[in-house]
């Protein structure tokens, strides 16, 4: 049941919106826990999309966050997680919390992470992600919803789920974009990749220092905006409908199945979605993998901050 302390957190933001010039810019805001991603955040986001597709006077869409990582994944340990709440679904899915077993997460996954991310992936106005820092499993589902990717030099990039006995992130595009050996490597070793190496494999486009990651996204978002809108939109939906004919959705459908079976054998034999790993015992578990603190322990997403 909502507490008290669950309808107060009702009326945070946790996603910010402005817009500069023809560029919509649109922020993570849970720097203090490195962007987790609660379901309200997702609500927020998908709140900020609409706001910027209906604004005919915005061409490009940016997706930035505030503080030192673009976002630590899903929120599996922050006291703003709120799984057990009510939320406004988008998509025609039932409310999980009038379902038993895993039926509840799977139309929770459905409509919040699947769904959410193939709506936004269909938004007709290019999407550039700007990413700084850690860019974790779920945060990974958002970069790569985006059209391009610009991470700054001390970006990383991971997908560490599989030590939680699942196959990938929900939205697991990284799976299909990275070259078949680089993305066995990336999964089964759930270790870092550099923003230079991303790059090299063409899941980042471009990579440059910290202090000018705004300056140049600023740039390219202007430069693209200078293009025919509609020009765009035909451009977008005809990589889209390239991406689908190499088997990206279908490959998308067969690996979020897979995760929900995991799903289901965790919860038959740990009592437990994620095989009973807490934020704070990933954590751990990637600080001793790399050596490195990574995002603080009191982070809550699915790697090395708190899928």
């Amino acid at each position: 049941m909502p507490t008290s302390a669950d309808q107060d957190a009702g009326n945070a933001q946790y996603v910010e919106y402005e817009t500069r010039g023809s560029t919509a810019w649109i922020w993570l805001a849970r720097p203090q826990y490195g962007n987790a991603q609660n379901y309200r955040l997702l609500n927020q986001l998908d709140a900020c999309f609409r706001r910027a597709v209906e604004d005919d006077a915005v061409k490009v869409i940016v997706l930035g966050a505030r503080g030192k990582h673009f976002s630590a994944g899903h929120d599996i340990g922050t006291p703003e997680k709120d799984r057990h709440l009510p939320r406004e679904r988008v998509l025609l899915w039932p409310d999980h919390l009038s379902r038993d077993g895993a039926e509840a997460q799977y139309v929770l996954e459905q409509d919040a992470y699947l769904g959410l991310c193939r709506r936004w992936q269909d938004i007709p106005k290019p999407a550039i992600a700007m990413v700084q820092g850690a860019c974790i499993a779920g945060g990974l589902m958002l970069a790569n919803v985006c059209d391009i990717i610009v991470a700054s030099d001390d970006a990383f990039f991971q997908d560490p789920v599989v030590r939680m006995g699942v196959p990938g992130v929900e939205y697991c595009a990284h799976m299909i974009d990275l070259p078949p050996k680089i993305a066995r490597e990336f999964m089964y070793l759930g270790l870092r990749m550099g923003a230079e190496r991303a790059a090299g494999f063409g899941m980042v486009n471009r990579v440059v220092p910290r202090d000018r990651l705004e300056a140049e996204v600023a740039a390219i978002a202007e430069q693209v905006a200078q293009q025919p809108p509609f020009g765009l939109t035909l451009t977008k939906q005809a990589m889209n409908f390239i991406e689908d004919q190499r088997g990206k959705r279908a490959s998308m459908d067969a690996i979020f199945h897979m995760h929900h079976l995991a799903h289901a054998h965790n919860q038959v034999v740990s009592g437990n979605l994620v095989a009973g790993l807490d934020a704070k015992a990933m954590a751990r578990a990637n600080k001793a993998d790399t050596g490195k603190a990574g995002i603080d322990e009191a982070d809550a997403g699915d790697g090395t901050p708190q899928a």
